[in-house]
């Protein structure tokens, strides 16, 4: 007969149940990433030796096709999968090419806008460096299918940013897919100083002041609205709630939503602020408007107003003061700066419906840098 447990013994159980199905968890997940790191290696090392093999024996381009091609059906007939086309291969050696840069002086270099170059001795044969040591391997951290999105990425500062947000946030192949295509990196570093710009490749996106959670533009794409077609800002906010997940990755870190239409009252009225979020990394309230029109100098009084009455009514005092933002769809930053104190804790930032146009941030960027760093060096003399 089958013995009842006492109310400690089903505690005890319960305890040690729940802690060995957490080791349980926890090794399961730690074999995953052993395992995708392993493959990533794995990958970067075929990459060595068929860039190694192409150099070594001097081969022509007709001849290292002929080759590959034959290595192609080998690994195929031996492995018995389709992971080893001649694609493939190609993709291992580019890999190779792209992040072996971090660790050897042999391969595509970085200019003063970080873009890769070619050193002028290697224009026409990229000569290959002796083995690394496994010490001097680049540290991988994310899955293959992660590193196939991140090797489309040219400029090295951004594949690196890229790089860190991904493990920091861990991000989805989706979502750095979608992050990569909405130009994320030109878009924070557009609303950066040099140094901070430099900052981002090293250490990601830093959150330490309410300027750095800012975006202009902010783009929603991902609403399905049509900008050729009129909506309301109730849709666009409807929009916006239906999509709250990606919207979040949209804004940055920290963000945590509170509240839609969160109402207020003084002097017998009430008002409403469209979005409220908070920021654990600020600590601080972050409320948001929408406005699908041009933005007007009486919406920035009314988000002073929002902001006012949450840092005097709501706010704690260990709590950092609120933020504002105003998504529009269009505004003069003339008007915006004319109309806001210099301390006003206020931003306008555009939203687009549409991914931006990746040339045309990078070209904005290399511009904007080129332009610090003649006026440095105007200064300098």
């Amino acid at each position: 007969m089958e013995t009842r447990l006492t109310i400690q013994e089903k505690q005890r159980v319960d305890d040690l149940f729940s802690r060995i199905a957490s080791l349980i968890e926890t090794s399961r997940a730690r074999v995953v990433t052993a395992v995708n790191v392993a493959e990533v290696y794995t990958k970067y090392e075929i990459g060595r030796y068929i860039i190694e093999d192409e150099q070594g024996g001097s081969i022509r381009a007709q001849y290292g096709k002929k080759v590959l091609k034959e290595l192609s059906q080998r690994l195929t007939n031996h492995f018995g999968d389709s992971g080893w086309s001649v694609e493939n291969l190609k993709l291992f050696r580019r890999f190779y090419l792209v992040y072996s840069n971090s660790v050897t002086s042999g391969y595509p270099i970085q200019d003063k806008i970080g873009n890769q170059r070619l050193p002028k001795s290697h224009s026409n044969v990229i000569t290959a460096p002796s083995s690394p040591k496994i010490s001097e391997r680049p540290s991988f951290t994310l899955s293959w299918s992660h590193y196939v999105i991140l090797m489309r990425v040219e400029n090295p500062d951004a594949r690196r940013f890229y790089e860190i947000e991904c493990a920091q946030q861990q991000w989805s192949k989706r979502q750095l897919s979608r992050q990569v295509g909405s130009s994320l990196y030109e878009r924070l570093a557009l609303s950066r100083d040099k140094d901070e710009v430099m900052r981002l490749a090293q250490e990601g996106q830093t959150v330490e002041k309410p300027a750095d959670i800012i975006k202009d533009p902010i783009t929603l794409e991902f609403l399905g609205l049509k900008p050729d077609v009129a909506y309301s800002e109730s849709k666009l906010e409807n929009a916006i709630i239906s999509k709250m997940q990606t919207f979040l990755l949209e804004l940055g870190k920290g963000f945590l939503f509170e509240a839609r239409q969160k109402r207020f009252t003084f002097d017998e009225q009430h008002f409403y602020v469209d979005l409220v979020f908070y920021n654990r990394l600020l600590q601080c309230y972050v409320l948001i408007d929408l406005k699908t029109g041009k933005l007007t100098h009486q919406d920035l009084g009314q988000m002073q107003m929002y902001v006012n009455f949450y840092d005097r009514h709501v706010r704690q005092e260990y709590e950092k003061p609120t933020i504002g933002i105003l998504l529009c769809e269009s505004k003069s930053d003339a008007l915006v700066e004319l109309t806001l104190p210099t301390d006003a804790n206020i931003y306008a930032s555009q939203y687009q419906l549409y991914l931006p146009d990746k040339e045309t941030l990078q070209s904005k960027l290399r511009q904007w840098i080129d332009e610090f760093n003649e006026n440095n060096s105007d200064s300098d003399e």
